[in-house]
């Protein structure tokens, strides 16, 4: 996976509060709320790193957010776990994805993840992880990571998974 190229027009941002949140809105309330009210004070806290895609008017089309945790040797997959030490393992999350509904349709989810995954490899080059782990809100949501090679973790039908090794080789060029 080269580079991400967004449209004409459109610039990712890290999250700021001049950023107008309260207009956005994705059709999952969930979602929307994180941006609308936990988002910026997560990013405050160090706790998460939130990047907005800026539309040509400047509101926000999208955005995602990032951050990092742990992850139970058991929770894993065997082939993923395999040689690994058996105790709690350093992932990268990504916590939150959302297109607003006026911008869907328009393939901005799929540049979305490619550049939240662009920038958790980049990150892996410095603070290593075994996994990128996601919750999904629901079936529509699931099947658009699953395209990506997202696979389910071991008894959790909502949370997935896509290995650094995995992750790695979409990053290699061909």
């Amino acid at each position: 996976m080269s580079g991400v190229v967004f449209p004409t027009g459109f610039s990712l941002k890290s999250l700021q509060r001049s950023h107008p949140r309260s207009a956005f809105d994705c059709g999952q309330s969930d979602v929307n709320d994180w941006l609308r009210t936990k988002a910026l004070q997560n990013q405050e806290k160090r706790l998460s790193s939130t990047k907005v895609l800026l539309d040509r008017d400047g509101d926000i089309a999208g955005f995602y957010t990032l951050a990092t945790g742990q992850v139970d040797f058991g929770d894993l997959p065997s082939a993923l776990a395999r040689k690994l030490p058996r105790r709690a393992l350093p992932v990268a999350i990504l916590a939150w994805l959302g297109v607003s509904t006026v911008q869907q349709g328009q393939k901005l989810g799929d540049l979305l993840l490619a550049q939240a995954l662009r920038d958790c490899h980049e990150a892996g080059l410095t603070f290593a992880f075994v996994a990128v782990i996601l919750d999904c809100v629901d079936d529509r949501a699931k099947a658009f990571y699953q395209r990506w090679d997202f696979a389910e973790l071991p008894g959790s039908t909502y949370r997935l998974f896509l290995s650094s090794q995995t992750l790695s080789a979409m990053m290699t060029p061909r």
